[in-house]
């Protein structure tokens, strides 16, 4: 629902096939390619080290998101040129209510 400046209610379905539930949806082509890396204190008290997590950054290298002006989303991100070999891609999607989810996928190319 909606009131515009006049006063006026306006009802809008706003969730009428699958897509409609996704508000944003972003990739990273190359998932891997950065490491998680926190500071954490020495056991021994001492001095702060940098310790890998075993995980990975995202990289938010392509996304299409939806404004109140525009509720279109794309659904196919653009072409992106990749070496060969095996690489993971994450895609990161954030529907209408803000829960935010991610799926790893492994491709050869």
């Amino acid at each position: 629902m909606s009131k515009d400046k006049d006063g006026i209610v306006r009802r809008e379905v706003l969730t009428q096939n699958w897509t409609d539930w996704i508000d944003y949806w972003a990739v990273d082509f190359n998932f891997e390619s950065k490491h998680e890396i926190v500071r954490v204190k020495s056991p021994d008290g001492g001095d702060w080290e940098e310790v890998w997590t075993g995980d990975y950054i995202f990289e938010n290298e392509w996304q299409s998101f939806r404004t109140k002006k525009d509720r279109s989303l794309e659904l196919t991100s653009v072409f992106h040129e990749c070496k060969p070999g095996r690489r993971k891609l994450a895609v990161k999607v954030v529907d209408i209510f803000g829960n935010d989810t991610m799926t790893i996928v492994e491709v050869t190319i």
